[in-house]
Order: structure tokens, then C-alpha cells, then sequence
């Protein structure tokens, strides 16, 4: 099976310089790690209760993974069609040439470099505390450091050790899920089950209940991201056309499942919801949403366990994150578009992994490093650099669909309900866009338009004319 993955991948324009072990369950868990609910439902779960209160979990998930799933079923059929590691870009050349593609790279690493820095430094918030250290920036910023070289120093080292770790990270999500779950509803004090569905927002902004809810959606959208890595580590997978495209899928559907119930069960357990957002520590530092829920609901040492677990989830998540966006940035580079590509896309002969994209993500994520006032412009930002960059190649293959530039189906494919399928995924790309840039004085929106405008003028004064686009666009223009 290896070699005819391998055959496809040199008629594709590449030759196999990756290790190519994974199997279906190791590219699941690797975008199941990623979303991974103990991590963005976790770590957003403040901001999503002072927004639209409970009401915010109990409707905002689900609306939000039912309009995700069609981003991913959207992006899967194309993860079949065209398995490569550069995913999104490579996708987006073949449909629409090399501008898209540059941009779309370009998109998506941002998001992904803006998705790891969140992660782990929601991550180092969680373990300070359980470190026993008091929760100020340099003890956060110390242990944030110390977990990105971890994540960095285990993904140098090969792709079994990074598979395993994440096939392990699936038992402690479902485990962590299944404690915090269960410590919750044998131990702890519960509210009536019509709190779950409270209509209340504490935003300090003043407004109106409807408006705080939509933008609350962040907490799940968030959550929703990075389950195209799948299609990322498709080189390092056997028989992606179909492995790939389920893992995406399944990544999605298993997610919103378990972080519902994760939702409702921390909910219930919420004394008040004012105690929760305005809980500090001794040290008069604040304390996240969740930690507070766990600790009033179960006591110190209890609270202490689960939300271990919770920061365990965490750090498996940052590490399936590195892996994510080193392999973009390898492929980007691979094809010549970035700065210093000749050294980014080398292989390390001893363990078949890009150590220099591995090691320049951790060091982009630092240098991006937040604090916790401005976690929500970071989070806004991954999520629209994210979807912007999944939603072009759907566009891309709507628009091309029944036309000369279509591509050829995989064995993994929507069939006739893919056009609709595809509108759908792109209105809810371009609402969520619209609103995750509006909230704190559009400073997200701002941001974004500055990277846009340099992202524009850089392409259009050198890229336009020196970028061709991936291999795989070339060697079909010379057949």
C-alpha cells in the first residue's frame, strides 16, 4: 500500500521524503487532538458565559458544529482528490492557479501560527496555578516556553513518537471528558436543568442579549479548527484518499458530541455566574472560568485533579499543533514560497521530519506570544486566517464544478449534494468571518487588514512574478 501512496504522490509532482506510517486512527486523532474540546471549549469557556451566558453552550455549539461540519465535508472531498501535505494551497492552485495559492498559504499559516500560540498559552495558564506558582505574566510566559520546546523537541524526533502520543491523546480526552463529567454530576452542587438554557450576558460592553450572543460563538468556532491536519500529514499517511478525508470528518463529529456534554455538565455545576468570572487567586490574579467552576464545585484538591487533566488534554493538543503547521510551512516552502524556503523544506536524514519548519513555528508562536486581556483578539484572528484559508479552495471547486477545471473525484466524495453543501460552508465562513472581526473595537478586523494589505503588496511587487505554484500544478501544465 506504501508504495502505490508513494506512486500517487510522485504523479502528483512530489517524491516521498516523509515517513509514511499513520494509519486511520493516527490521522484522526491528530485533528481530534487539535480541536481537542478540553482545550478551545476549555480555554474560551469565560468568554462564551459573559457573552451569552449559558444559553451561549447549550445553543451556540451545536449551531456552530453543524455549519462546521459542512466547512469539513467541503474540505474532505478535496483531501481525497488531492493528497498532499500542502492541503489548502495545493488545493487552491490546482482550481484557480498560483495567486490563490499564495494567499491561501499564506492564510493558513497565519491562522495556524496565531492556533499555537493560543493553545499553549492557554495551556501555560492552566499549569502555572496547578504548578504552584502564582499566576503573574513571567511564570506564565516561563512555563509557555518550557511547553513549546517540549512540543518541538518531540515532533524533531520523528512522526512514530508524535503518532503514538496522539493516539494516546484520544484516551486522555475521552478519560478527561469522563472524569470532569462524572466528579461533576456525583459531587458537585447542580443547578435545575433550565439553567442550561439561561439567556443572560454579563459583556461590559453594553449590548443587547442577541448581538453578545453571536459574537459568544467564538468559544465554539474556535474549538472547530485545525482538523484539516489531517489532510496536512496525508504524505506521512497510508491510503489517504480515504483515511484523510474520515479523519477530518470524524475529527468533527466525535467533537461536538463529547464537548457538548462537557458543556452542559460544566454549566450546571456554576454556583453563579458572577462569582465565576470575577474568581481570582490569592495573589488577586485571575482565575480561568473553569478552574473556578471545578474548585467551587469540588473543592481545592479535587478541582485540582480534573483540571490537570484538562491542561494534560492541552499540551497534547499544542503538540499535534506543531506537527500541523510545521508540515504546511514545509510544503509551502517545499514549492519555493517562503523566505528561506531552501532551509524549510530540508528533511533531517536521521528522522525524516522538517525540523527547521518545526522549530521556526515554535519560534513565530513565542515572539506571538499574548496576554490574557487580548486572548480573544489572538483566538479571532487564527479562526479568521483559518477559515478564510479553508473556505477558498471550497469556493474554488463550487465555482469549477460541471467546468473543464474540475477535479478528478477520490473514492471519497459528496456526490450531487456537494454544490449545496459548498454555499452553505461558504455563507457561514463569510458570517463568522464578519462577526469575529467586529467585537473590541475591531482590532481583530484592523489586524487583519494590515497583514492583508502587506500580504498584497509584497505579492504584487515580487511574488506574482516569481511564485509558479506547487509542484503539482506545474507538472500538469508541462503534461
Amino acid at each position: 500500500m506504501q508504495h502505490a501512496d508513494a506512486r500517487e504522490l510522485n504523479a502528483l509532482g512530489y517524491a516521498q521524503e516523509l515517513l509514511r506510517t499513520m494509519g486511520g486512527f493516527s490521522n484522526f486523532a491528530l485533528s481530534f487532538s487539535i480541536i481537542s474540546i478540553l482545550t478551545g471549549a476549555v480555554t474560551l469557556y469565560s468568554h462564551g458565559l459573559m457573552m451569552g451566558g449559558p444559553a451561549e453552550m447549550a445553543f451556540g455549539w451545536p449551531l456552530v458544529s453543524v455549519f462546521t461540519l459542512t466547512v469539513a465535508l467541503s474540505m474532505a472531498e478535496l483531501a481525497s482528490a488531492i493528497p498532499t501535505s500542502g492541503a489548502m494551497y495545493h488545493w487552491a492552485s490546482r482550481l484557480g492557479g498560483p495567486g490563490w495559492s499564495w494567499f491561501t498559504a499564506w492564510f493558513n499559516i497565519i491562522g495556524q501560527l496565531a492556533t499555537l500560540a493560543g493553545i499553549d498559552y492557554g495551556c501555560a495558564l492552566f499549569v502555572t496555578p496547578l504548578a504552584g506558582l502564582p499566576a503573574t505574566v513571567r511564570n506564565v510566559t516561563i512555563v509557555y516556553v518550557v511547553i513549546l520546546c517540549s512540543h518541538a523537541l518531540i515532533n524533531h524526533v520523528g512522526i512514530r513518537l508524535v503518532a503514538w502520543l496522539n493516539d494516546f491523546s484520544v484516551t486522555v480526552h475521552v478519560v478527561g471528558v469522563i472524569a470532569i463529567v462524572g466528579a461533576v454530576v456525583l459531587f458537585a452542587p447542580k443547578q435545575p436543568v433550565g439553567f442550561f438554557f439561561a439567556r443572560v450576558t454579563s459583556n461590559t460592553q453594553g449590548w443587547p442579549y442577541w448581538w453578545a450572543f453571536v459574537v459568544g460563538l467564538l468559544q465554539a468556532q474556535w474549538t472547530f479548527t485545525g482538523y484539516d491536519a489531517s489532510a496536512s500529514v496525508s504524505e506521512e499517511t497510508v491510503d489517504p484518499r480515504r483515511r484523510a478525508p474520515w479523519g477530518m470528518v470524524m475529527a468533527v463529529v466525535v467533537s461536538s458530541a463529547v464537548g457538548y456534554i462537557l458543556l452542559a455538565a460544566l454549566t450546571l455545576a456554576i454556583p453563579d455566574i458572577p462569582s465565576v468570572l470575577n474568581a481570582r487567586d490569592a495573589g488577586g490574579h485571575e482565575v480561568p472560568a473553569v478552574i473556578a467552576i471545578l474548585t467551587m464545585a469540588l473543592g481545592d484538591r479535587t478541582g485540582a485533579l480534573v483540571t490537570a487533566l484538562a491542561a494534560m488534554a492541552m499540551w497534547f493538543c499544542g503538540l499535534a499543533a506543531v506537527t500541523w503547521t510545521s508540515r504546511v510551512v514545509y510544503a509551502f516552502a517545499r514549492d519555493g514560497g517562503m523566505p528561506g524556503s531552501r532551509l524549510l523544506r530540508r528533511v533531517s536524514a536521521a528522522h525524516r521530519t522538517p525540523v527547521a519548519a518545526i522549530w521556526l513555528s515554535v519560534a513565530v508562536a513565542f515572539a506571538a506570544t499574548v496576554s490574557s486581556d487580548t486572548y480573544a483578539i489572538v483566538t479571532s484572528i487564527s479562526v479568521i486566517g483559518l477559515y478564510v484559508s479553508y473556505i477558498v479552495p471550497v469556493y474554488l471547486i463550487w465555482r469549477a464544478r460541471g467546468t473543464t477545471a474540475e477535479v478528478a473525484r477520490g473514492p471519497w466524495h459528496l456526490g450531487r449534494f456537494g454544490a449545496a453543501i459548498n454555499l452553505i460552508a461558504i455563507a457561514w465562513v463569510v458570517f463568522i468571518t464578519i462577526i469575529l472581526a467586529t467585537p473590541d473595537n475591531m482590532r481583530a478586523a484592523k489586524t487583519m487588514t494590515v497583514l492583508i494589505v502587506a500580504l498584497g503588496a509584497w505579492y504584487l511587487l515580487e511574488e506574482r512574478h516569481r511564485f509558479r505554484g506547487p509542484a503539482v500544478v506545474q507538472r500538469g501544465e508541462q503534461a
